[in-house]
């Protein structure tokens, strides 16, 4: 019973959160300078031609209404349909999501792979030459701006070594997926980006189990070595995967520079896109899908990490 209130507690603050993102959102759009009747018209237009642009396009009406009527299509699925292209955006979305989603995944696995890995000893011997090493470098990755990351690699395996395609072109009919070649430069930079912060929380999750008392008593014990870490693992990794959900979460925010730079047609490209031409719908989609995203990848590392830390104080608990 315990469990099933706090997950409705969670869902309870997600949902509220998301009907805040939507307002918020909404309003970004409002305040953008111009709009899509700009756009369509062209510059030559008349203003007569522009109003007139604008009230087909339904934008002269009051903004409470067009919100009411844009959150109301939402929870039936309805994202309206784009300004510019006329396609409805729930299918954009969804098929950008998924261009996204195939840098996305490898660049997390990456990370978990070596941030995993490096943040573990560093955490085993915290205060240590090594430590100090390895976090010195992880915050010096962390100083740098993504775009910074992404040009360098751009540069020098682009440019000077030309090994990857400087900018995905996919073929047409094809997914990204399909390419490898092209996902190996947006995937490279954007784990680079997220190592940093990630095994520097990992770092700390396993510092912080490591030095509590419960740890030190299996070590007075004779407890060393695999054993030991296991040990420290075992207990760090709740909060180790809300970290990583953390760093993932940060990881859609990230894709819109490195998608962009590399001309990856994900979520990201498409809504640096979609505010140049003031397209608002397809900016209101994407911003609330890519919020929605990211608030339900803190949710499943909440779930997870509750998880792992009833089953390591049962654990605890038997021994």
């Amino acid at each position: 019973m315990n469990v099933i209130r706090w997950l409705g507690g969670r869902l309870c603050f997600v949902l509220v959160t998301i009907a805040a993102l939507s307002v918020a959102v909404f309003w970004a759009t409002e305040v953008l300078p111009g709009d899509a009747a700009g756009v369509i018209s062209g510059p030559d237009a008349t203003q007569a031609q522009r109003e007139a642009v604008r009230e087909s396009l339904g934008l002269d009406r009051p903004a409470a209404e067009r919100y009411g009527e844009w959150i109301l299509g939402a929870l039936r699925g309805d994202l309206g349909a784009s300004l510019i292209s006329g396609r409805n955006v729930a299918g954009i979305v969804a098929g950008r999501l998924l261009t996204s989603l195939a840098v996305l995944i490898p660049a997390a696995v990456l990370i978990l792979l070596f941030a995993g890995v490096l943040g573990t000893i560093a955490g085993m011997r915290a205060g240590t030459r090594l430590d100090r090493a390895l976090t010195g470098a992880a915050l010096g990755v962390v100083s740098v701006p993504d775009f910074l990351i992404a040009t360098a690699l751009l540069l020098v395996f682009g440019v000077w070594l030309p090994i990857f395609p400087v900018v995905a072109v996919v073929p047409l009919g094809d997914g990204l997926w399909q390419h490898p070649e092209l996902i190996a430069l947006p995937c490279l930079a954007l784990a680079v980006g997220g190592f940093g912060s990630t095994m520097r929380l990992l770092r700390a999750c396993v510092a912080q189990v490591n030095g509590t008392p419960y740890v030190e008593f299996a070590r007075l014990n004779g407890v060393a070595g695999a054993r030991l870490a296991r040990l420290v693992l075992t207990n760090a990794a709740g909060p180790a995967v809300q970290a990583f959900a953390v760093m993932i979460a940060g990881l859609l925010g990230g894709a819109i520079v490195v998608e962009t730079l590399f001309n990856v047609p994900g979520l990201g490209y498409e809504l640096t896109r979609a505010v140049a031409n003031r397209d608002v719908p397809l900016v209101q989609g994407i911003g609330l899908a890519l919020g929605t995203s990211a608030l339900l990848v803190l949710l499943a590392g909440d779930v997870v990490a509750r998880q792992l830390g009833s089953r390591s104080a049962e654990e605890g608990m038997r021994r």
